[in-house]
């Protein structure tokens, strides 16, 4: 229950910012039915609980939303004409078309959007909040989530992380009762979200989410507890999902009178009976009230409705899917080069990164003070301590969710992955979040996601996997992956300068087994743009990683083949120009990577030749990779997994071809 004191001004602001949402809603029911929105998801009977914590939360602080939170969009004073041009697909919304009604975010009103897989906005508000500790701005940040949404792992990371990290995070479970058709006695067990609060050793509270001065008193007092006392802190707010989860599923599967039931505690005829009894309100000023807001609503939706069609631009596309980048190469000050090993550059790369950007934030497990399974970043947290690296717990979808937020709050940062398999842990944080942020709404993802992979050392299959095809296929990332600790380092350094989401692959055997002569201080190398380890004129083997050394050692063996060897580097971009130069010289190519052969990133190569000069071709394009199995442990047998017998086998069969 409501304890503030307010003046009939006050009440009236509450109920015009109450009556806005549940105004536009009727209107985008309308435009539902004539076809002018394709989906529609309703937050009718909900809209105390976005009103309520919207206006509870200070202008510049974030708020991470979802499907029914337009009263968090509407109460930040966002012009409905840009809501309503969202909503239809038009260029003048938030997303150009390109995603619908509030899978977006917004810098100009610190509103950070849901995409639809559930849950994973709650590590990009850790993230947030992080930021606002580590810039000492004393303040809160809210994020969103449903009674569904919080069954998925996502939640639990994300809380965990906010609790060991005391983020002054505000937590909002909207408990409406229903997952789409399942209901909450099917999705979980306790009685209340306020109970877990104890697991994680966190406060927890639940609040009547129907009636919005209880919200917003509640949000006001713990926003303002946080900033004082940085911590996190759930709250659930109680309320029912009067229409269906979107449109088109309906209700029919609700038990007959439940949505009755509720019907009398509808926060918008709640407060409207509290201020009739207040005698600010009456039947006449009501109308009057929602003849106003209607007339608002449908110029704002004219408006909208008057905006052109996108006219599809292939160039606009495809410019957008990253932030723009000067991929330029920075030569060395110094003419000092030392010869040290992989792991070595990787380090030094990691350390000139930390001393040009000064906010950067190392994260992983185990890398702060045990500096790291492969002791990478030892030494670091004594050099920059442990608000710039740190340890995280076993959670990686949250913890790259958190690079996220800390990019949306203008910080740069680093996560390793311990291996390079645990990446799966992410991988939805990686090619949906990361990946489309930029083309989604303009919206950088600063991040490097280091990656130690491949085998050759008897570590079995979760310890050993080339996963770099994996993200190949997906638009908004970079695919990075050296060879020799000179490019190790500057491709490194070239990651951290790069705005975008940056897949950075290591091979673990090459971390002490190979060194190389590397500049001292900073340099970068450009990306897309491939090294030529070796001149040939009879034909060519392109590769990358590893393969560039099985490719070099083979050719030891063959004093008489005249290959060119091209080292790729990176994969995303790939340099088709130095490709395709060298193959019509030679007429011959082989494509070797260590990644099993299927749907190897080879393949990709080899078409893009196949196709591109055909006619240049003295013998067929051919690839070598490893066996089409998971990576086996038995150091023999992962032997023969390798593509090392086969690449030579293939080398001798194109040479004499």
């Amino acid at each position: 229950m409501s304890t503030g004191i307010y003046s009939e001004e006050q009440y009236l602001t509450f109920y015009k910012k109450l009556l806005l949402p549940r105004m536009v809603e009727e209107r985008m029911l309308i435009g539902l039915r004539q076809g002018k929105i394709s989906k529609w998801f309703s937050g009718w009977g909900q809209e105390a609980i976005s009103v309520g914590t919207a206006m509870a939360m200070h202008p510049d602080e974030y708020m991470l939303t979802m499907h029914r939170n337009l009263g968090v969009f509407t109460a930040r004073d966002i012009p409905l004409r840009r809501l309503f041009a969202q909503f239809q697909g038009k260029l003048e919304g938030f997303t150009k078309g390109r995603d619908r009604s509030f899978h977006f975010g917004t810098q100009e009103y610190k509103i950070v959007g849901m995409i639809s897989h559930l849950g994973s906005q709650m590590g990009v508000a850790d993230g947030i909040a992080l930021a606002g500790l580590l810039h000492n701005k004393q303040q809160a940040t809210l994020v969103f989530t449903g009674d569904g949404g919080a069954s998925e792992g996502d939640f639990h990371e994300a809380v965990n992380v906010a609790a060991v990290w005391q983020l002054p995070l505000i937590i909002i479970v909207e408990n409406n009762q229903w997952g789409l058709s399942t209901p909450s006695s099917e999705q979980f067990r306790m009685k209340s979200f306020a109970d877990k609060g104890i697991g994680y050793g966190i406060d927890a509270i639940s609040i009547d989410g129907n009636n919005v001065l209880e919200v917003y008193e509640t949000v006001k007092f713990w926003a303002e507890e946080l900033r004082r006392n940085p911590r996190p802190v759930i709250i659930e707010c109680i309320s029912f999902r009067m229409r269906g989860h979107e449109e088109a599923s309906g209700t029919a599967y609700y038990p007959e009178g439940m949505a009755d039931a509720w019907k009398d505690k509808d926060p918008v005829l709640q407060f409207e009976q509290l201020l009739k009894s207040k005698g600010i309100l009456n039947d006449h000023l009501i109308q009057v009230y929602r003849k106003e807001l209607s007339a608002h609503v449908l110029e704002e939706l004219n408006i909208a409705d008057n905006y052109p069609d996108i006219i599809p631009d292939k160039h606009t596309e495809i410019n957008d899917v990253y932030a723009l980048f000067d991929n330029r190469s920075i030569t060395p000050v110094s003419e000092e080069r030392r010869e040290i090993r992989f792991i070595d550059a990787i380090t030094e790369g990691l350390d000139e990164a930390m001393q040009r950007y000064p906010e950067l934030v190392l994260m992983g497990q185990d890398i702060a003070r045990y500096g790291g399974a492969f002791k990478v970043t030892e030494g670091f947290i004594d050099k920059y301590g442990k608000e710039r690296v740190r340890n995280t717990p076993i959670c990686e979808a949250a913890i790259v969710g958190a690079g996220l937020g800390l990019s949306i709050a203008g910080i740069k940062s680093m996560v390793e992955m311990q291996f390079a398999d645990f990446v799966s842990e992410a991988f939805n944080q990686i090619v949906n979040n990361l990946a489309k942020a930029h083309y989604r709404w303009n919206q950088s993802a600063d991040v490097v996601v280091r990656m130690p992979t491949g085998g050759g050392t008897a570590a079995g299959p979760y310890h050993s996997q080339s996963t770099e095809a994996w993200f190949t296929k997906v638009p908004g990332l970079k695919v990075v992956y050296p060879a020799t600790p000179e490019d190790a380092k500057g491709l490194l350094l070239q990651s951290f300068a790069d705005p975008n989401p940056v897949m950075f692959f290591e091979h673990k055997k090459l971390y002490r087994s190979i060194k190389g002569f590397v500049p001292s201080g900073y340099y970068t190398v450009p990306f897309g743009k491939a090294s030529i380890h070796r001149q040939g004129t009879q034909l060519t083997i392109v590769t990358y990683g590893m393969g560039v050394h099985t490719a070099i050692h083979t050719l030891e063996k063959y004093p008489d083949i005249d290959a060119e060897v091209i080292d790729l580097r990176t994969l995303i971009p790939w340099d088709q120009e130095t490709v395709l130069a060298s193959v019509r010289k030679t007429g011959k190519v082989i494509v070797l990577h260590e990644d099993t052969m299927v749907s190897g990133f080879g393949a990709e190569i080899a078409a893009v030749i196949t196709e591109e000069i055909f006619e240049c071709l003295d013998a067929p394009v051919l690839r070598a990779g490893s066996m089409n199995t998971p990576i086996p442990f038995n150091a023999e047998l992962e032997k023969q997994f390798m593509p090392d017998i086969e690449f030579e086998e293939k080398l001798l069969k194109l040479w004499k071809y």
